[in-house]
Parts: structure tokens; C-alpha cells; sequence
């Protein structure tokens, strides 16, 4: 067995939002971190590569260099047998941890909040993180996504050490991790069709409660009924019901008297107002389950209002890239339906017109949601809206590219939905800059590829060298 401390660990693929984080969160407890990746080795994705050495990660070739005197790889579901890192591993007797083992080690040395579900996970870290930080508890964090609170202290802001005994991490079924966690305290957002089917997805979630030693938080969604019994429940409450009274067990919390709001939300849970910097309904229900967390960690009511008044976002979570020509440029993480459908609404509550583009990730997982996807468009996308999808993300391995993105540009025109299959990125960004006009917003989708923020800025400065 590896030990997760005072060890020297080499991660293999330690661009990887969650490998990073890992890589930086051990050098931070005092272990020793090298780490190699096929990004670094083509000179792209220097601002990871700069941050991660300045936390302390030393980083090498992705050629089997990198595990001499190692104790252990560290490999993701991603990093294939293929990688040299991993052939060298095999070869030298040198022990290979998947990611999520060594993270189970993190969760049982603190007094961890472990988050799951296959929407929103890393909104809710964050905002649970912030609250916990606002309250003085100095607490840790690993998300899957980077946080501006800690980018604004010189972090790639994935991953934090504090010196509170709390650490809020993100639990994914993505891949069937979230079984192998213990935590403190457990909570379940939502289930929906995304990477799994959702009956496999309960089964999951049902371990997790067991294997969680503390309290356990589900969401009011039906779907999560089997898992609520002497769990808190938390959520939205429905239109007309007024909040709770303060004395009664907040075994239910809910959020009342909402106002959506194009540039955030207001609400209130019991006789608390909460005023939120984000948009959407979807952020007023992870702004609720972060207070669930919170109050189980000791946080009072008020207190989580005030933690959540400064809340500063999730990078690719409606991250706005600007304003030119009153045409706004945002970008999302959204890749299933339901991220995707939330992020279209809280588009089209804040622009006259949405230009939405989306980039599915990998060949398996877009023909798993493709029927599901276009259903959801087909209701979704208004007549004056306009959806492009640029052709799908390979970042390597084995799949069968028996699918592209122009099979399911065809299925929606089918439901005579506006929908363009871009040739290029170049195309693309002409065409919209030249299409768009003053009150539209213009989204950016898709999960993986580490461009696509680079592609909200060049379409910005596209609009804003385009005369009106």
C-alpha cells in the first residue's frame, strides 16, 4: 500500500482537473509530487504546467522518466495502458494508484463533505467551501473545477490545504468512485441520465449513504426517495409556500420567495434572505444544498447567507469572458441535457437571443445522451435562437468514431431546430461575429477540452472587431 503521506507519487496525466488538484493537495501535506502529461509534452497548457510548479509539483516527460524513485503512480480512468508512464510502472514492479484511492485516503484523514450527483457538483464545493471560509473554519478543498476565490491567491484554485479539520471534495459516479469514499458527511444532489444508467447510478448512491459515518443530505427530487429516510432533505420549495419557522428541525431546507434575476437570484430559507451573485434557479437549489452542508458543519443560518452574498463563482460555470457591442460571451461546463438545458435558460432569461454553441466530449459518451439531447433541444431552443455544434472532442484512447456531430445537427433540423454544424473553429467564429447583434449572448458548451475558454475569447475579440 501507498502511503497518501510524506510520499514521493508521480501522476500521469497531472493536467487533468482532478489529477492536478490531487497532485497539488499531497505536495501540500507534506508529501513529494512529480507529475508528467502529453499536453506539457506538446507545449500547450503552460499556465497549468506554471501553476502547478509553483505549488511544488516537479514536472518531467511523459517517456517513464518520471518514476524513478517514485513510490507510487497515480493514474486517472483516462490515462491509458498505452502511456509510458503506466508501461514503465508495470515494468519496474512500481505500485499504480488510481486517483480516486489515493483521494479515499484524504477523505478519511480529515473530517471531509463529500458532494455527488450528475449535476452540479463542483458549484456546490465551491459554494460549501466558501461559506466554511467565511465562517472561519479555514477548510479544505479538491474540485473538479477551478475556483476564482483561489486563483485571486496565486492558485491554479482547484485545491486547497487549510488548518480546519473540514474538507469539501467532490464525490463523482462518473467513473463508480464515489463507493469507495468514507466521509464525514455525504450528499446527494440529483440522478439523471448522464455516463450510467440511472438505476446503476442509485445502486451507487445507496453505498455511499452506507458508507457515509455522519450525516446524509438528498435532494427532494422523487427520483432520490429511497435514499431519504432519516436523511435531511433539501430543495426548492413550491411556488406560494412561505418559509419555514425557525423552530422547526431542519430536517427539511428549503428555499422560498424566490426572484430570479438576470445577473443573480434572491430567496430565502426560513426566516433568512439570501441574495445570490450568480443566475439561475439551478444556483438557488445548489445555493440550498450548500447551506445543507454548512449547517451540518456548525454554520448558522445567517452566517450562510453572508458566505454565500460573495460568492465568487466557478470557473466554466456561466463564466462571463465580457461585453462588446452589448453582446455578452459566456462559457459552461454543460455536456448532458440537464446541464445543458440549465445553462440555455439562464442564457435566454438574460439575452433577447442566445447563439449557443456545444461541443460534445468523447464518441461513447455522446451517443449515450444523443436521443435524450435532442429531445431536449427540440423544447428548449426558441425560434430566435441558434445552436452550433462543433464536432466532437477526442482526447485519445480507443473508441469507435462511428458518430459526429453533423448526425445529430440532422436530427434537430428534423425537429426544425436552427441547428449548424460548424466546419471549423475559424468558420465559426466569423460567422457569429458577424450574425450577432446588441442584446444577444453568445454560449460556449462542452466539458474536457481545456481550449474552450480561449475560444470565448477569441470570438469576443471577433465581435468586438466587427463593426456594428
Amino acid at each position: 500500500m501507498i502511503a497518501a503521506m510524506g510520499e514521493t507519487l508521480h501522476f500521469a496525466g497531472v493536467a487533468g482537473s482532478g489529477m492536478s488538484a490531487l497532485a497539488q493537495f499531497h505536495v501540500a501535506r507534506g508529501g513529494r509530487a512529480t507529475g508528467s502529461d502529453r499536453f506539457f509534452d506538446r507545449g500547450e497548457h503552460g499556465h497549468i504546467r506554471r501553476a502547478l510548479e509553483a505549488a511544488g509539483v516537479q514536472i518531467v516527460p511523459q517517456d517513464g522518466s518520471g518514476l524513478a524513485g517514485c513510490d507510487g503512480l497515480v493514474v486517472s480512468t483516462a490515462v491509458e495502458e498505452t502511456v509510458p508512464d503506466v508501461a514503465a510502472a508495470r515494468r519496474n514492479g512500481v505500485p499504480i494508484l488510481h486517483r480516486s484511492d489515493l483521494l479515499a485516503r484524504f477523505v478519511a484523514a480529515h473530517r471531509t463533505i463529500a458532494i455527488t450527483g450528475t449535476s452540479g457538483k463542483s458549484t456546490v464545493t465551491a459554494m460549501t467551501f466558501e461559506i466554511l471560509a467565511a465562517a472561519g473554519l479555514d477548510p479544505s478543498v479538491l474540485s473538479g473545477a477551478e475556483l476564482p476565490l483561489l486563483q485571486a491567491r496565486g492558485l491554479l484554485g482547484n485545491a486547497y490545504a487549510g488548518s480546519g479539520e473540514l474538507l469539501v471534495i467532490e464525490a463523482d459516479e462518473s467513473d463508480g468512485s464515489v463507493v469507495k469514499y468514507l466521509p464525514w458527511m455525504g450528499l446527494v444532489l440529483n440522478l439523471h441520465r448522464d455516463h450510467k444508467e440511472p438505476a446503476e447510478l442509485l445502486t451507487m448512491f445507496q453505498e455511499f449513504r452506507r458508507n457515509t459515518r455522519g450525516p446524509f443530505a438528498v435532494s427532494s427530487d422523487a427520483e432520490l426517495d429511497s435514499l431519504g429516510a432519516g436523511s435531511i432533505r433539501f430543495g426548492i420549495a413550491s411556488p406560494g409556500m412561505s418559509g419555514r419557522s425557525d423552530r422547526v428541525p431542519r430536517t427539511v431546507v428549503e428555499a422560498a420567495d424566490v426572484r430570479l434575476l438576470a445577473e443573480g437570484s434572491f430567496f430565502r430559507i426560513e426566516s433568512v434572505a439570501f441574495d445570490l451573485p450568480v443566475p439561475g434557479l439551478h444556483n438557488v437549489f445548489n445555493a440550498v444544498a450548500s447551506t445543507t452542508a454548512a449547517l451540518q458543519a456548525g454554520v448558522s443560518l445567517a452566517h450562510c447567507a453572508e458566505g454565500l452574498r460573495s460568492f465568487g463563482g466557478v470557473a466554466r460555470r456561466f463564466q462571463s469572458h465580457g461585453v462588446a457591442r452589448g453582446i455578452e460571451v459566456v462559457d459552461d461546463f454543460a455536456h448532458n441535457p440537464h446541464k445543458i438545458e440549465a445553462a440555455l435558460r439562464t442564457a435566454q432569461a438574460r439575452g433577447e437571443r442566445v447563439l449557443a454553441i456545444f461541443q460534445p466530449h468523447g464518441f461513447g459518451p455522446t451517443r449515450f445522451i444523443r436521443d435524450e439531447l435532442v429531445d431536449m433541444l427540440a423544447r428548449t431552443i426558441r425560434p430566435t435562437d441558434v445552436f452550433w455544434m462543433l464536432e466532437i472532442f477526442y482526447a485519445g484512447g480507443t473508441a469507435q468514431k462511428n458518430l459526429s456531430s453533423r448526425d445529430i445537427v440532422r436530427d434537430l433540423e428534423e425537429r426544425n431546430v436552427d441547428a449548424r454544424f460548424a466546419e471549423s473553429r475559424k468558420a465559426l467564429v466569423e460567422e457569429i461575429a458577424r450574425s450577432a447583434r446588441t442584446r444577444d449572448l453568445i454560449l460556449v458548451m462542452g466539458a474536457r477540452d481545456p481550449s474552450l475558454p480561449g475560444l470565448c475569447e477569441e470570438i469576443l475579440d471577433a465581435v468586438r472587431a466587427t463593426a456594428s
